[in-house]
């Protein structure tokens, strides 16, 4: 067991070079190896590391912050030198560098980044772990977009990754030490933030100025490698987000054997902003996925399935454990599965827990009005109709399905109706 724990301690030396040159037919790219003076957590004093480890702690990684070059590609023009994010955090940058940061911080970050880029406008913060959101939300201040990313799903928020696209006061940074998060990283950290993170020894805290100028980033293409198992590669553009605006979105409409089938019930202007806010938080989710979200808030998010009613349902799942996980906790100030052993242990009264039941149930895991968002089309009207009878009011997908026809009927035999719009776009991400 000691070796176990060890494990996780280790910082592996990395025998990657320290700079990278690839050719792409007549155009060079050269990158070089980011490394960060930090203390030693054995002894303090300072030594130069890349990556703490990769994806599992007996995998050597690095990371590399293009330098040199720019590519060209059928008239499309890729990110140049200078315009680095989680790539050139530098020690400055670097506030806290905790335990270390490795591969899967960096990746959790630079998704987190994905997805924020299209939610300038107001505060908003998202919670991510293992590349996917848990809790993505909007907030009248940076501090209650916190709060409503946390509650949305403490559970998967535990060990997580925190971007913000505000400053952190010294409010929001109470709120965050109160639970255990790997990284946190924001514009900038004043009014006393610092001091209060800074007593979480392990957190890392990462300044990233940069996020000012996040919405720059929305049509930036980078080039997407994917290496395989003989050595082969596979390299695509990087998706673009099509959906802005309201006014992108189209109303569901298609025609069968002669038919002509179109939604009847338009959307409202907040379910406008739901539909548009959900879409936006797809752009970093794992397919097959369906997500609900609620006044700007994720209610529940279901990733990286294979069938697209399955993952409804599975978002389903987690919207009602994670409303009751949210009552609980509110009510008693732990959580559910603690409660629900202490039931078993007679220190808690079976009524609380039943009451908490119901009121999960009557509440349909606050799914009732919210917005149903698929990262592609509804092949069959089962995955819509998973939605529908948890009382969504809103469903926005790619369309072009063959049988689009059955999803709009079954919005439209809905009741009350259920308004459907079709973005024109898959995003799926693997």
């Amino acid at each position: 067991m000691a070796e176990l724990k060890k494990m996780y301690k280790t910082i592996l030396d990395d025998h990657f070079p320290d700079d990278l040159t690839i050719t792409l037919g007549d155009t060079t790219l050269v990158y070089r190896k980011r490394t960060w003076k930090i203390p030693d957590e054995k002894t303090g004093e300072l030594i130069e590391k890349g990556l703490r480890y990769g994806e599992n702690p007996d995998q050597e990684a690095a990371v590399y912050e293009l330098v040199n070059g720019n590519l060209t590609i059928a008239g499309c023009e890729y990110i140049r030198p200078g315009k680095g994010l989680v790539s050139a955090i530098t020690e400055e940058d670097m506030v806290q560098a905790g335990k270390h940061p490795g591969k899967t911080n960096l990746t959790d970050l630079d998704n987190a980044l994905n997805i924020l880029k299209y939610l300038t406008q107001r505060p908003a913060a998202v919670i991510l772990k293992h590349n996917n959101p848990c809790g993505a939300a909007y907030g009248g201040t940076i501090e209650e977009a916190y709060l409503k990313a946390d509650m949305a799903d403490r559970i998967a928020a535990f060990g997580g990754c925190l971007a913000l696209n505000r400053p952190v006061d010294k409010a929001t940074a109470e709120a965050i030490a109160a639970n255990y998060l790997e990284v946190v990283a924001a514009p900038e950290f004043e009014g006393g933030a610092l001091s209060v993170l800074t007593k979480k020894k392990n957190l890392r805290i990462i300044r990233l100025r940069q996020m000012a100028e996040l919405a720059g980033y929305r049509d930036m293409k980078y080039i997407d490698f994917k290496a395989l198992i003989d050595g082969g590669l596979i390299i695509q553009q990087s998706q673009t987000n099509k959906i802005r605006k309201k006014e992108d979105f189209q109303l569901a409409k298609t025609t069968f054997k002669g038919v002509e089938y179109t939604i009847e019930r338009h959307p409202t202007d907040s379910e406008y902003e739901d539909m548009l806010f959900g879409w936006n938080i797809e752009q970093g989710i794992s397919s097959n996925s369906v997500i609900y979200v609620k006044d700007g808030v994720t209610v529940g998010i279901g990733t990286g399935e294979q069938d697209r009613v399955g993952v409804a349902e599975i978002a389903v799942f987690k919207a009602y454990t994670k409303y009751a996980d949210a009552l609980c906790f509110k009510r008693h100030g732990i959580a559910l599965k603690v409660f629900e052993l202490e039931v078993k242990e007679g220190k808690r009264k079976r009524d609380e827990l039943d009451e908490i039941a119901v009121e999960t149930k009557q509440a349909r895991g606050g799914l009732i009005g919210s917005a149903m968002i698929s990262d592609a089309f509804f092949p069959f009207r089962d995955g819509v109709d998973v939605g529908i009878e948890e009382g969504v009011s809103a469903i926005v997908h790619a369309g072009g399905s063959e049988r689009d026809f059955e999803s709009i009927t079954a919005c439209n035999e809905a009741d009350p109706k259920v308004t459907m719009v079709f973005t024109g776009q898959r995003v799926f991400k693997h």
